[in-house]
């Protein structure tokens, strides 16, 4: 069983008041707002509603999982809502950290330390992550963008640094 089984995880894409938010978001502007402010409101929603809501999904339609993965420098958990992108029976997460200028860090994290925990929900499951093949990253590309069009805007602004993607199998 694949990990969207395992978390019943699924991304329907953005009704149109939803676009609307995500035509915000995608501007230099939004971007820079909420990279700095959007997962400070996510973790305590998600948290108080236990993982039914969070800001993400319900403004924007964003598919969003809770990651859980190990520092790479400090060697604590850190916990980050990431979107998450169906490929196969898998899930992907694109490092676009909202088209800044640096990588996120739960990339670095998950680069380090392949091992790492995905919750949707109400459902948790233990993952290991792996660097997606060429062909997996155009398909990554194609269908984030259906669920989030900033990300052909990123696409094109992020060109100072590779763009990390991952693919989340569930851990044997």
């Amino acid at each position: 069983m694949g990990l969207q089984a395992t978390l019943g995880f699924h991304a329907d894409g953005p009704n149109p008041v939803q676009r609307g938010m995500q035509s915000v978001a995608q501007t230099k502007q939004g971007s820079w707002f909420f990279q700095r402010t959007l997962y400070r409101v996510d973790r305590p929603v998600y948290r108080w509603t236990g993982g039914r809501l969070m800001l993400s999904t319900v403004a924007a339609g964003l598919p969003v999982i809770m990651l859980t993965s190990t520092g790479a420098k400090s060697g604590q958990l850190r916990t980050m809502p990431v979107m998450g992108v169906p490929l196969g029976e898998d899930i992907a997460l694109l490092g676009t950290n909202f088209a800044q200028p640096s990588a996120p860090a739960w990339s670095f994290n998950l680069a380090a330390n392949p091992q790492a925990t995905a919750a949707y929900r109400d459902r948790t499951a233990t993952v290991i992550a792996r660097a997606a093949t060429d062909e997996e990253r155009e398909a990554v590309w194609v269908k984030a963008t259906e669920l989030y069009s900033g990300f052909a805007k990123y696409r094109q602004r992020i060109t100072e640094r590779p763009v990390r993607i991952f693919v989340l199998e569930v851990a044997p």
